[in-house]
């Protein structure tokens, strides 16, 4: 996963030591941060990067990270010390979870792991990426065969797919609204990275299950949308 960043170091530094995820390269220009399990969000520059406006669905996130802790109050005030914002408390978040905003204004959440002590354990899990949309099911299903993944559960509130690797959510939202890329006053704000052997014959698969190809291209990515309208990278991994 990719957020649009103003300033990079500076969100890195929070990310890791909130988390305890490893950086794996120091680039101002480009951060990488390495969960255990191998998986990986990273930070790109984006000068002109307008903060979303959560829970305005004019100017959404429409993806973040669900995280997770074994005390997410506890999480929570070390986050808002290392300068998050604690946002606005929803009716059903009670005891499972804390929604807040990073340094640049990210909406994120910290989910309690069930099972787990108190305290703020290091480094952070991460349940599940997710994804706003108009369409869980259609939505869902396009990712689970985009990523190799199967659908885990399906309800009311969205759709879960997954393998043994990871997870992601997609959630409907009361009014969807499409991102605009690559406008940055619009709705976009991170955007999912696949990596491909073979990025012409990836681009085929992507084509047929309902993807747009949109412009945006370098030696080693490709820029597409997903049926939703959220864009994401093919990246050629020889």
């Amino acid at each position: 996963m990719i957020f649009d960043v103003a300033d990079v170091p500076r969100l890195g530094a929070f990310y890791q030591t909130l988390t305890g995820w490893r950086i794996r390269n120091d680039d101002p220009g480009f951060t990488v941060l390495q969960l255990p399990d191998g998986r990986r969000v990273s930070l790109q520059p984006a000068p002109e990067h307008v903060p979303p406006g959560w829970p305005d669905p004019d100017h959404p996130q429409q993806m973040h990270l669900d995280l997770l802790v074994p005390d997410h109050e506890a999480a929570a005030s070390r986050a808002v010390e290392l300068g998050a914002t604690r946002l606005a408390a929803t009716e059903a978040e009670g005891s499972a979870w804390v929604t807040l905003a990073d340094p640049a204004g990210h909406p994120f959440d910290l989910c309690r792991r069930e099972g787990a002590g108190d305290g703020v354990a290091e480094p952070m899990g991460m349940f599940a990426i997710t994804i706003d949309t108009d369409e869980p099911g259609p939505l869902g299903r396009f990712y689970a065969d985009l990523l190799g993944m199967s659908v885990q559960w399906e309800g009311e509130p969205g759709v879960l797919v997954g393998n043994d690797a990871a997870t992601v959510m997609f959630q409907k939202v009361e009014r969807y609204v499409r991102p605009q890329w690559p406008d940055p006053a619009s709705s976009l704000q991170a955007h999912l990275d696949v990596d491909v052997a073979d990025v012409d014959e990836a681009e085929r698969q992507v084509l047929a299950l309902g993807a747009s190809r949109v412009p945006g291209e370098g030696e080693d990515f490709r820029v597409y949308t997903d049926p939703s309208g959220h864009p994401f990278c093919l990246i050629f991994q020889p």
